[in-house]
């Protein structure tokens, strides 16, 4: 594994860290302030910032208007946007809808490219990947209640969905639905995409959480699928592959998770140490001075360190070996990096005092929304019995499941 960085990718990542401290840092205050929908038309003209430097869609490909990077130069560009929560955003790089270009990119057809990947690359549209609901444990996604019936050429979907981010003002799901119940359990659910002014899409809530509802991307929603009828043709590669197609592009969306939680901790390190040098505990003694101050520093440089180093090998396996062999290597970082940074967060508030539980800095919104980290694209538990499962194999020991 080669850990150089080239002079070209280099550059780019100097620029990005500029564009960030000089334009996207000072927006911070309005995110927590204001609801995200009123933010679009200043968000909007940072984008056209963004493009005219030719640093928009780092991930995708240069014939769509994006930069092209390989998956570990993106991933390394990923930790410099993850330091705001505007970052992804402002760069054209944000989720749901960077997986969703994914797979629309490699399973798509030339229709469903023309009318909603190359939109949703260009950044005038947004869209939503609805799977997760809320009577099926998401950790188990071949368990879904959702169905979709063939009648004529139409299918018509039925069921309820949940934790659907980003759906408030999406154009387009892609929802994942039980087309094949008689099937394999892994071959029963096809993808299917539904545009959002479809009779019978029904967006209900947006969901409250840690007390706050949030709003267009910026925001998880509650969607009924009340009869609703879509193309045949709308389906999204073949039937049946939906589980195969959602592995597909969970696993690649880990590392993006992944060093976003990087970037993250890197801002919150960085905000603790510049709390730990200046604020005083009594006249001319620093915060710093303290051992337990120091040991919290001391352990998350080390952390950040490790997290990052792994997150690379996987990324730089993905690339090498593809997805299904890098599936050790995702597993471990979720579950690891999204315990060190709910650890990096902690102790950056407790180092802020009184300060870190508002919204004056970032380190609340942060913590607000990235507990969940340990939850969403599979809790730390799965993730940890799968490691377990199949170094436990290579022992001659086979544990099927868990319970």
């Amino acid at each position: 594994m080669d850990f150089f960085v080239s002079e070209r990718i280099g550059g780019i990542l100097e620029r990005m860290r500029a564009f960030m401290r000089d334009v996207v840092f000072p927006l911070e205050q309005h995110f927590v302030s204001k609801e995200f929908v009123e933010m679009v038309p200043t968000l909007d003209e940072v984008r056209q910032k963004v493009k005219a430097q030719g640093l928009w869609a780092p991930q995708v490909p240069e014939e769509l208007g994006g930069m092209g990077l390989s998956f570990r130069e993106h991933a390394q560009v990923s930790e410099v946007l993850g330091q705001s929560p505007l970052g992804h955003y402002v760069f054209g790089c944000q989720a749901p809808d960077a997986g969703n270009m994914e797979i629309l990119l490699k399973y798509g057809s030339d229709a469903q490219k023309q009318r909603y990947l190359a939109p949703l690359a260009a950044g005038k549209i947004r869209s939503c990947f609805s799977m997760t609901e809320p009577d099926r444990a998401g950790s188990n996604p071949t368990w879904l209640e959702t169905r979709a019936t063939l009648d004529g050429d139409h299918w018509v979907i039925s069921g309820r969905k949940w934790f659907t981010s980003s759906a408030d003002g999406a154009t387009f799901a892609i929802v994942m639905a039980v087309t094949n119940p008689d099937a394999p359990p892994y071959a029963r659910a096809s993808q299917i995409i539904v545009p959002t002014d479809t009779p019978g899409f029904v967006h209900v809530r947006r969901i409250s959480v840690m007390g706050h509802e949030g709003s267009a991307w910026a925001s998880h929603s509650e969607v009924v699928y009340d009869n609703c009828r879509v193309p045949r043709e709308n389906v999204l590669g073949e039937e049946g592959a939906g589980f195969m197609i959602a592995q597909e592009r969970l696993g690649p969306g880990r590392i993006h998770h992944c060093m976003r939680w990087l970037g993250i901790c890197e801002r919150a390190f960085d905000l603790m140490c510049r709390r730990a040098a200046t604020r005083e505990i009594s006249p001319g003694k620093p915060l710093g001075t303290q051992q337990m101050v120091q040991e919290w520093i001391a352990e998350s440089r080390a952390e950040i360190n490790a997290s990052r180093l792994m997150v690379q090998h996987a990324a730089w396996k993905i690339d090498k070996e593809g997805v299904y062999e890098a599936r050790e290597e995702i597993s471990c970082i979720k579950f690891y990096v999204a315990g060190v940074l709910n650890r990096v967060l902690d102790r950056a508030i407790q180092t802020h005092g009184a300060l870190g539980v508002t919204d004056d800095t970032p380190l609340a919104a942060f913590y607000r929304h990235e507990r969940a980290a340990r939850i969403y694209d599979g809790p730390d538990e799965v993730h940890k019995s799968v490691v377990a499962r199949r170094i436990l194999k290579q022992y001659g020991l086979e544990v099927r499941g868990s319970g």
